[in-house]
């Protein structure tokens, strides 16, 4: 069972929409969970949680990885996505469970890795959840978009033309996947941002999370 840290609405009442943060490779929960206070007073009825990824990081003995690093075999990174997909799914059952919140109160925000996972999970839930934000990431499995239980859910996407870890060209492959499968795909590339979120892209994303949420 993963689990990680959270934070309350800061309306100080009872959580009507619930954000997961999916952290990147060699990281845990606690490097996203500062972002929920950030989003908080433009989305005060919202829960936040940052689970940290099922198994320690092969690369960062400190960190936690959702899956082994691929090397840039999108195969591999298929394959990864499928094999860390069942821990985060119970996950998410048991968190909106816990906060008597169905799918469409979800909302899922990934970096890098937790991208990946944002967005083969996000997109297989048993119901459509409010939407997916994805920084610095990339679709595994593109071809699978057009299977069966894929639930055509809102996304945003937010990437560096300077990303030296994925290229910013994953971005723009993802969109036409996206776009050709009948999904509503926004997106946004960042000028001179490396491999991580800048304050523009931090804006959009807590834009993006306050118009799904809001049903």
């Amino acid at each position: 069972m993963i689990d990680g840290p959270r934070l309350p609405p800061a309306s100080g009442g009872p959580a009507r929409r619930l954000v997961v943060f999916l952290h990147g490779y060699g990281a845990d929960g606690n490097d996203l969970i500062d972002l929920g206070r950030m989003f908080g007073p433009i989305l005060p009825d919202t829960a936040f949680v940052a689970p940290h990824a099922p198994e320690p990081c092969d690369q960062s003995p400190m960190g936690r990885q959702w899956f082994p690093l691929a090397m840039g075999d999108m195969h591999l990174y298929l394959r990864g996505v499928e094999h860390a997909a069942p821990a985060l799914q119970a996950f998410l059952d048991a968190e909106l469970a816990r906060l008597d919140l169905t799918d469409g109160d979800l909302a899922l925000v990934g970096f890098s890795q937790g991208t990946m996972m944002a967005l083969h999970v996000g997109v297989r839930r048993k119901a459509p959840i409010a939407g997916i934000v994805g920084y610095s990431g990339l679709l595994a499995g593109p071809e699978q978009l057009a299977g069966p239980g894929i639930n055509k859910v809102p996304i945003l996407l937010v990437h560096g033309d300077a990303d030296p870890v994925i290229p910013v060209v994953a971005l723009h492959a993802a969109v036409q996947s996206l776009g050709a499968s009948g999904f509503t795909a926004e997106w946004h590339v960042s000028r001179g941002l490396a491999h991580g979120i800048d304050e523009n892209g931090l804006r959009l994303g807590a834009d993006f999370l306050r118009r799904v949420l809001a049903g």
